[in-house]
């Protein structure tokens, strides 16, 4: 699989996060209100995971290198791998 099925892959899981966040935080509001029964609580934690499959999840979203694809590394501010050293002007390896 070459990094550009990774990064179609990663914006297909950020879409479907983006469209369940409604649905998976008012499971999560039922989930964690120790107010409600237990049952219902337990309900709401199993349709919690089984929101779209697992890929509703914010933990499936991988932040990735926008230009070559790279999941590690990254650079969240740009959204560029430190594979681009240099390539940046002003921005340099931090070091203390």
């Amino acid at each position: 699989m070459g990094a550009k099925a990774q990064v179609l892959r990663d914006i297909r899981k950020r879409l479907s996060a983006e469209q369940f966040e409604v649905q998976r935080r008012a499971y999560l509001y039922v989930a964690r209100n120790t107010t409600l029964p237990a049952t219902v609580r337990h309900k709401a934690q199993l349709g919690l995971n089984a929101l779209n499959g697992g890929e509703g999840r914010l933990g499936a979203v991988k932040s990735r290198c926008w230009e070559t694809g790279r999941a590690r590394g990254v650079m969240s501010k740009f959204g560029l791998c430190r594979a681009l050293n240099g390539e940046l002007p002003g921005v340099q390896k931090s070091s203390w």
